[in-house]
């Protein structure tokens, strides 16, 4: 079978099984997407990728001659940037992380889900639309095309990469889907959460953001479901948890890989039934929520090595963001720190102009691990010690990893990982070994903190104030 529409489509699916092919093409044009190509032999792809012109592939796994696999690494140096979904029966953690490692963007699994297929087709579409309109009009005018600037308006950004990430919010907010934002610590995640909440029609409801790094077993069922009266010794009156509390709104779910696998499962099942029971009570309770999570971690591997549950992901997987880290948006570097300059000069009653080139330049340079977090308290933490009328190197010294064009060219041959280990050893030995003050100069949580030291093995080593 192929069926290729006579007007130009982004959307390939290659599948032996014909009846799924129509399925999915009825799927899509029924959410009012393009009518996708259609195509059963697996030997005919290449050929047919090379005379059209598609931004996404969904492609399966196990077909006859050529498997979807061989496909992909047939393709991908040819094609780099298409898109490509594998679909496939195999609901198989190994699988799915050897065909992203592989090069696919994510995988689903048959029987597929409506909902996730047209959400995922709709992101992908969405994605080649904005670098097409962003290559076509310029930087400045798909800032412009923003639907609801206004909700962006706290935002300080100026970086191609972000205005993606802001349509892709705009794009989302509008659905009830579940979605999952990726992005290192300090990158705004949460930010983004809030803005999908005020735009969405959950707005009059309430949000609430959950830290689930802070949840021990004891305490994950008691603050998220709530306990009745007399459930435990000090349950001294009915007590609301965060489902209920956040019910007809936004529930976001901060640091979601953290969560122990073992509550993952509770956490799960109250997600697909929507309703659980208070603790010490057989009283059912319906909620309605919209699960927003983020990490700041590789969920394929967290999958892969038994931390995370695949289901789980999928199922608050409907659709994903991905913000770039602040080293990636160097358009945004010198705005934000303009006006992180801004913000901490007034608070401390100084009156400071502007950076200094100098500073500015090292800025743009360096390499930010803990990003926008780390930019905002580095600003914060040289404002204090400035004297003159513009913000100088000087400074931030201390801050900044290194100084000098002999020491500029030993960084550029380091590793990221070697780059984070010596500019977390800095500010430690600059803290006098204070943890959490350190955490809060890198832009990171404490816990974040105690892994980075394990990684590096640090953990041991003193820290003197110098």
């Amino acid at each position: 079978m192929e069926s290729i529409p006579s007007q130009d489509t982004p959307v390939l699916v290659v599948d032996d099984d014909e009846g799924l092919l129509l399925s999915i093409k009825a799927t899509l044009i029924s959410a009012g997407l393009p009518e996708p190509a259609l195509l059963s032999d697996s030997r005919r792809a290449l050929d047919l990728l090379r005379s059209r012109r598609f931004h996404l592939v969904l492609l399966d796994l196990m077909m006859p001659h050529v498997g979807g696999m061989e496909v992909l690494a047939r393709a991908n140096d040819e094609f780099p940037d298409i898109d490509w979904v594998v679909v496939s029966a195999i609901d198989d953690v190994a699988t799915a992380v050897k065909a992203m490692s592989s090069g696919a963007a994510d995988y689903l699994v048959k029987p597929l889900n409506g909902e996730k297929l047209v959400a995922l087709v709709q992101s992908y579409i969405e994605k080649h639309r904005f670098r097409a309109e962003l290559s076509r009009l310029g930087q400045s005018k798909i800032f412009s095309n923003l639907k609801h600037p206004e909700a962006f308006a706290g935002i300080i950004a100026e970086d191609e990469a972000t205005a993606l990430v802001f349509h892709q919010v705009e794009a989302v907010a509008a659905t009830d889907y579940s979605v999952v934002i990726n992005g290192e610590s300090g990158t705004g995640k949460e930010m983004m959460a809030r803005v999908i909440h005020r735009l969405s029609q959950r707005s009059a409801a309430p949000f609430f953001a959950v830290n689930m790094a802070s949840f021990s077993k004891t305490l994950f069922e008691d603050e998220f479901f709530g306990h009745a009266k007399g459930a435990y010794t000090d349950a001294g009156a009915d007590r609301r948890g965060f489902f209920e509390a956040a019910n007809g709104g936004t529930l976001f779910l901060d640091e979601i890989t953290e969560l122990d696998p073992s509550l993952q499962a509770k956490l799960l099942r109250v997600i697909e039934e929507r309703e659980f029971y208070r603790l010490g009570s057989t009283e059912v309770r319906s909620v309605d929520v919209r699960i927003i999570a983020a990490t700041n971690r590789d969920i394929s591997e967290e999958i892969l090595s038994g931390r995370f549950r695949a289901d789980l992901f999928y199922r608050i997987n409907t659709y994903n963001i991905k913000i770039p880290p602040l080293r990636e948006r160097k358009s945004d570097i010198l705005p934000l720190a303009r006006h992180f300059l801004g913000v901490y000069a007034k608070a401390n009653r100084k009156k400071l102009i502007d950076l200094e080139p100098e500073l500015a330049e090292r800025l743009l340079d360096y390499e930010f691990p803990g990003n926008v977090r780390e930019l905002e308290n580095m600003i914060a933490a040289a404002v204090l010690l400035e004297r003159g009328k513009h913000l100088s190197l000087a400074s931030a010294r201390t801050l900044l990893p290194y100084e000098g064009p002999e020491r500029r060219r030993s960084v550029e041959l380091m590793t990221l990982e070697e780059l984070e280990r010596r500019h977390i050893e800095r500010v430690l030995e600059v803290t006098g070994g204070n943890r959490p003050k350190a955490a809060r100069i890198l832009g990171i949580n404490p816990s974040t903190i105690y892994r980075k030291l394990e990684k590096y093995n640090l953990i041991h080593k003193k820290f003197d104030a110098n």
